[in-house]
């Protein structure tokens, strides 16, 4: 048999009798195997971040669909015009010769958020530098150094224009711009807070500011005034603001905080 196809067919046709007998008997052959494994994922119960809800909510409004008066707020970095007409209504015309002219959204929030911290730097205040230099009374031994009634003065228009406000106008210009207030206090480094918890909060560090004996002793360390009793010093920079302000300032502008925060935590 020499002829190649003939055994070209014949090779064919044992390697496919070879496979036929290979697949019949293929449980004899191979070794039992198990089929492959599925592992199925285990359900994995999928988290939601929860967002802290606030301690005391406030409504923001009225909208400009409640009234129709009312135009739509600006963007924040526009604000500070609008926002300027509205203080201007609650507080009349002497608010303005006050305030800074610019960002006065971020600036009342960043010095609400800084007034339980130990400073307020002038850059972020929203009220301009007052009217008259600061007064020490040195002793004529200079042995004493006493803050100066006479400075309790400078504060006369601020909290005038505090202690003569409509709060019940107050609080609603302040829920008119809560949108934006809470914007900027998001944008001050606090996404998951709300302004106005920090807004009570603070009223309510300032409502525990000490009445200290008059007047009140310094010392000046360096180039500023400190107060010579060690617990004012340690006071947050808003309470120390109000002993600046002397006992009487203090108590009328406590009062107009008092009522305020019974109002920013009214239930609607």
């Amino acid at each position: 048999m020499n002829d190649p196809d003939v055994k070209l067919l014949l090779l064919i046709i044992l390697a496919a009798g070879l496979a036929g007998a290979f697949w019949f008997f293929r449980d004899d052959i191979l070794p039992a195997t198990e089929g492959p494994v599925v592992v199925l994922p285990e359900d994995i119960a999928e988290e939601v971040p929860t967002r802290t809800l606030p301690t005391h909510p406030i409504t923001p409004g009225p909208s400009e669909t409640e009234d129709r008066k009312l135009v739509p707020l600006p963007p924040l970095d526009d604000s500070d015009a609008y926002f300027l007409l509205a203080l201007v209504d609650v507080f009349g015309r002497d608010v303005e010769r006050l305030l800074v002219n610019e960002a006065l959204i971020d600036k009342f929030v960043a010095t609400v958020d800084n007034l339980p911290r130990s400073h307020v730097a002038e850059k972020i205040r929203p009220v301009g530098r007052l009217s008259g230099a600061f007064v020490a009374d040195v002793s004529d031994d200079n042995e004493a150094i006493y803050l100066e009634p006479e400075n309790y003065a400078r504060y006369d228009s601020l909290v005038a224009l505090m202690a003569g406000a409509d709060l019940e106008m107050v609080t609603a210009t302040y829920r008119r711009f809560y949108p934006l207030l809470q914007e900027s206090y998001r944008r001050l480094g606090y996404p998951d807070a709300y302004f106005n918890d920090r807004v009570v909060e603070v009223i309510d560090l300032l409502l525990l500011t000490p009445e200290p004996d008059e007047p009140v002793r310094l010392v000046r360390p360096h180039v500023l005034y400190e107060f010579a009793d060690e617990e004012l010093e340690s006071l947050s920079s808003g309470q120390k603001l109000l002993i600046r302000m002397g006992n009487d300032h203090a108590a009328a502008i406590k009062r107009v905080l008092d009522d305020l925060r019974a109002l920013l935590t009214r239930a609607r």
